[in-house]
């Protein structure tokens, strides 16, 4: 798109009769994800909470009012189906748009398209923007009359917050549908439907579940295929393609899916994973709330799901050190010992084998004593300090290295703790106007597994 000429057309067929879904066909040798793409609402397997019966978006798409929506989920969950499924049923031009390769003059030629396909054939125009996260603030803000005057109906994809994404204007004109990542036993029923499904799926292949001595494990290896895809229904598919076509034929033509072959065609677990979108987040956010709550086991699951899908062992290194003097504190002060010196074997030695010294550190503190004192402490008296910044230093505490400054004052009765039994003095050292505050309440040391208490 970012090549078109200017006098070109997004719609050269506008001169042509209308056609449902813009006359698209899918192409037999597209992904087995596309050509599995749900053509009815009663094909769209998932998403019960936003399309069972009775739900707001499917009486919306079944009475073919088209809402600007924005759909928030994880990859492979059903966005653009939906989108599609909006546009089709009340036939409507479907636009795909990409935020990643598109700016405003590609914007400005989609709206005068759109507005010219509405004069000529009074048909409305759906515009899907996947990733509209990326777009910034003044492409999002190109849409906005067009929402508003009914130009376009805007459906666009994100798996970002669009809390934090969407500027403000533009989310007040478009209601947020929340997509959940799918079960496996929607995958599972996906996979099956492909299996068997002549015209667009793989059934012509001839494809058997589980071995000829074992027909039994052919539901383990849909499982496990299901399991091992972060709830993207895009990625199992293209998976189960991948294992079918590379699966030699018997002698009576039938290709057996097992786990080994599925396993072959997946070569590593899909891992669901933005080092820099929610997800990384919330992971971080699983992991020391786990630590917080002393759960030894989700502490080690949590963190073994950053490590492996490839996060900065530096920067979980660092949220271990955070944790020990926050959440642990003085309870047992050995745990920021274990936490420094995990973070600093991660940086000496880096991954895979940090991972044990991390893994080592993150046991350490889910076990240990918690506490949050100095952490409540110092955020009471930095309030303090803020509030108070010209509050002048107690003359007895302050430095004296002149004779002027001693003349003035400075040091005078100033109590050395070591000459007082105890070291504790009478001496008062904090400002005048907050002699009576106690920040500090002290700890109460346990070596009892916190598990058990």
């Amino acid at each position: 798109m970012a090549g078109k000429r200017e006098s070109e057309s997004l719609f050269p067929e506008m001169d042509a009769p209308p056609r449902p879904h813009g006359g698209r066909e899918t192409p037999s040798n597209a992904p087995l994800a596309e050509r599995m793409r749900p053509q009815t609402l009663d094909q769209f397997i998932g998403q019960s909470h936003i399309l069972g019966p009775g739900r707001l978006l499917r009486r919306l798409i079944e009475e073919g009012r088209l809402p600007s929506v924005i759909f928030w989920g994880p990859p492979g969950s059903g966005k653009t189906t939906l989108a599609s499924l909006i546009a089709r049923r009340a036939d409507c031009e479907f636009v795909p748009f990409s935020a990643v390769t598109s700016g405003i003059k590609e914007i400005r030629q989609v709206m005068q398209d759109a507005a010219r396909l509405r004069a000529v054939q009074s048909r409305q125009t759906v515009l899907f923007i996947d990733e509209i996260h990326r777009f910034n603030r003044a492409q999002q803000d190109a849409f906005l009359p067009y929402v508003e005057n009914g130009t376009i109906v805007l459906v666009g994809a994100t798996t970002e917050n669009p809390s934090f994404e969407i500027n403000s204007a533009l989310l007040s004109r478009v209601k947020v549908f929340v997509l959940n990542q799918l079960e496996e036993s929607d995958l599972v029923a996906i996979l099956r439907e492909a299996l068997t499904d002549e015209k667009r799926g793989l059934a012509l292949l001839r494809p058997a579940l589980g071995a000829a001595a074992e027909p039994a494990t052919g539901e383990e290896a849909l499982l496990h295929l299901a399991r091992h895809v972060g709830g993207d229904a895009r990625t199992a598919l293209n998976t189960l393609e991948l294992a079918v076509t590379s699966t030699a034929a018997d002698e009576n033509g039938l290709r057996h899916l097992t786990i080994d072959s599925i396993s072959e065609a997946l070569q590593r677990v899909s891992a669901l994973y933005d080092k820099t979108g929610e997800q990384h987040y919330n992971l971080i956010s699983a992991f020391i709330k786990s630590i917080r709550n002393s759960d030894a086991d989700a502490t080690l699951y949590w963190l073994a799901r950053m490590i492996e899908a490839g996060e900065d062992p530096i920067f979980i290194a660092r949220r271990i050190v955070i944790h020990a003097s926050e959440d642990i504190g003085l309870a047992d002060p050995q745990a920021l010992v274990i936490a420094t010196a995990a973070a600093q074997a991660t940086q000496l030695i880096g991954l895979p084998e940090a991972r044990l010294a991390l893994a080592e550190a993150a046991v350490y503190l889910a076990r240990a004593p918690k506490s949050n004192r100095v952490y409540r402490a110092y955020e009471a008296a930095a309030a303090d300090a803020r509030a108070t910044q010209a509050e002048p230093v107690p003359l007895h505490l302050r430095n004296a290295p002149t004779g002027l400054m001693k003349g003035l004052g400075y040091g005078r009765d100033y109590q050395y703790a070591h000459d007082f039994p105890g070291a504790v003095t009478t001496m008062t050292c904090l400002p005048e106007s907050l002699k009576s505050r106690r920040y500090y309440e002290g700890e109460v040391r346990t070596d009892a597994d916190p598990r058990e208490n």
